[in-house]
């Protein structure tokens, strides 16, 4: 019988990481659908996984939260022995101006990209390592690659996503660890709603908004054993902006 495949996806609960997880759960994982807060979002994103064919569990931790995610990824692998995934999607934003940013407003998008990032992989790495395998995607930005006002703090967290994420790659490629990121542009999600939507789409080369599923489809190629030679790279699905 072959190994069952399993996948963590942070931030599972809506947008790219509700996509990401039903991309993955469609060829084999059984995926850990995280969420920090809103039950009834993972929920449903649990019936899209098993609607598409798979299968899963919902996992209630924050990952800005070192005890709690250690602690979860402890559970997690003692449920399932190996993780062969980990898609490090859990982000939030508080944009400001740089000068009227709280120290909280700047602290709590740190701590759930960057120090997030830190919390969840350093325990699920140790078991890839044991393994010998395993692939990590981190979801960054555009905005971590180029200048946009108001957004020091999520651009600053994103950008350290992309730093430590190579350094990691030429860490553990010799233990057969691929680690990769995805910098989104404008994507159809929550983050956006309130954007003004008619004028960013003159940015855009495409004309369009990304959808979360443009940037699932890369997470899960990456994942996959045709990404086999791909790992420290950064990965732009922005539509054309450059």
């Amino acid at each position: 019988m072959d190994e069952k495949k399993t996948a963590i996806v942070t931030g599972a609960s809506r947008g790219i990481g509700r996509a990401t997880a039903v991309e993955l759960a469609k060829t084999g994982y059984f995926v850990i659908i995280n969420f920090k807060s809103n039950e009834a979002a993972a929920a449903e994103t649990l019936k899209l996984v098993q609607s598409a064919g798979g299968d899963g569990e919902i996992s209630q931790f924050d990952v800005a939260d070192n005890v709690q995610t250690k602690d979860a990824v402890k559970a997690i692998i003692e449920r399932h022995k190996n993780i062969q995934v980990l898609i490090n999607n859990a982000g939030i934003n508080a944009d400001g101006l740089f000068m009227l940013l709280s120290e909280e407003e700047w602290d709590s998008v740190i701590n759930t990209s960057l120090k997030g990032f830190y919390n969840i992989t350093k325990p699920v790495l140790r078991e890839m390592v044991r393994h010998k395998c395993g692939s990590i995607v981190s979801v960054s930005s555009l905005s971590a690659l180029m200048p946009n006002r108001g957004q020091a703090n999520y651009a600053a967290a994103k950008a350290g996503m992309i730093a430590a994420s190579r350094s990691l790659a030429s860490e553990v490629a010799r233990f057969g660890i691929r680690v990769n990121v995805v910098a989104p542009g404008l994507i159809e999600t929550d983050m956006i709603k309130d954007a003004p939507v008619a004028e960013i789409k003159k940015m855009i080369p495409m004309a369009r908004l990304g959808k979360p599923e443009d940037v699932a489809n890369v997470i899960r190629f990456l994942c996959s054993s045709d990404a086999s030679y791909i790992t420290g790279q950064v990965i732009g699905i922005n539509g054309g902006i450059c």
